[in-house]
């Protein structure tokens, strides 16, 4: 099998992109772009460290960023698996990417730019819940953003259904098959309240 290492070659190969996908992209938030990332309470983060690379999933009740001034996003840092990946990745290289998503629509918002890490009580404040705070907060300077051709999710019929494999592992099923003796009946019995009581 022979691969691309040649840019010229890839260029070849896909010609000339659309008028309308450089025109899209923006170095702060248009109205349309900060109404529609507003709208999301679901975004992936993804982030590079001396690792490799790493994509984390972020959710919220509400809008899952939010806005500190047309180039600034804050990011809070609800209570998790405390892996840090993605965080010990921003401390050390700031480059990130996000990707936010709404149920139902094929369209997604990407930001690209720089994150830092920050326990600033004043904007930890600002993301109370129930007297519960982020133990961080990221903050993105945005670099760039735009809207991502609606064709994946098309593809992938993302909203439209249930899933076509029901007999899908569990979380418990993985953790069993990576560690002998681990308990993967009890724990997919017990998540469903434990992450009730930790979701902050």
């Amino acid at each position: 099998m022979e691969f691309v290492s040649d840019i010229s070659e890839l260029e070849e190969c896909y010609g000339k992109p659309g008028e309308a996908s450089l025109v899209k992209v923006a170095e702060q938030l248009t109205p349309a772009y900060r109404k529609w990332i507003m709208a999301s309470r679901f975004c992936v983060i993804s982030t590079v460290g001396p690792e490799g690379v790493d994509g984390s999933p972020r959710g919220d009740d509400g809008s899952v960023v939010l806005e500190l001034d047309p180039q600034t996003l804050a990011l809070p840092d609800w209570r998790g698996n405390n892996r840090m990946d993605s965080l010990r990745n921003i401390v050390r290289d700031s480059r990130i990417a996000l990707m936010f998503m709404i149920p139902g629509s094929d369209t997604v918002i990407r930001v690209n730019g720089e994150a830092k890490l920050t326990f600033d009580d004043e904007l930890r404040g600002r993301f109370s819940d129930k007297g519960r705070t982020p133990r961080s907060v990221i903050v993105i300077k945005i670099a760039e953003v735009y809207s991502q051709c609606a064709r994946a999710l098309m593809r992938a019929e993302l909203w439209r259904g249930q899933p076509t494999d029901t007999d899908l592992p569990s979380v418990g099923d993985m953790l069993a098959e990576l560690k002998a003796g681990f308990d993967g009946k009890t724990y997919d019995a017990e998540w469903g309240n434990r992450a009730k009581d930790t979701m902050w």
